[in-house]
């Protein structure tokens, strides 16, 4: 599958969704680390409740639909919603919350820590959350938030 004949393989091997040319819009593939390929669509709000609510044929697979939401993520400072270029804060190493590069970093998995969620504690002090993770941990507290947050302003 390509991002060319994407459509068309999504329009022939799901008629039972009645879906019309010009309904998808195919927008990149991308592998996982697990060698999952994905296919990031966009299509308008009332393609995207049908297709949540089914599975999709995708030549020799049946595949699970779910929202794409990408984060900016800094490079140098660690922390959400600007990149690097706009950055103005110090340089923060995302696996141990240090002030070097990720290069640098000698930390081992029991002493990462992440600096969003550090930073959370410093201005929450009712509600605490653990740190001991890396600010690239999809299950980070922090990047779960912001997740739900992009989800909650999208209009659908």
């Amino acid at each position: 599958m390509t991002l060319e004949n994407g459509e068309d393989i999504v329009l022939a091997q799901n008629p039972d969704l009645k879906l019309q040319a010009g309904d998808i819009q195919n927008k990149f593939i991308f592998k996982s680390k697990s060698n999952t390929v994905n296919l990031v669509t966009e299509v308008n709000s009332q393609t995207r409740r049908q297709l949540l609510q089914n599975k999709l044929k995708l030549e020799w697979m049946i595949g699970n639909i779910d929202d794409y939401v990408s984060v900016n993520r800094c490079f140098k400072c660690s922390r959400y919603n600007h990149r690097h270029t706009e950055c103005k804060s110090e340089e923060v190493c995302p696996l141990c919350a240090g002030k070097h590069k990720l290069k640098e970093c000698t930390a081992w998995r029991p002493d990462y820590k992440c600096i969003n969620c550090i930073t959370y504690n410093a201005y929450n002090k009712d509600r605490k959350t653990h740190v001991n993770h890396s600010s690239l941990d999809w299950n980070c507290l922090s990047l779960q938030t912001i997740i739900v947050m992009y989800r909650q302003n999208t209009n659908y």
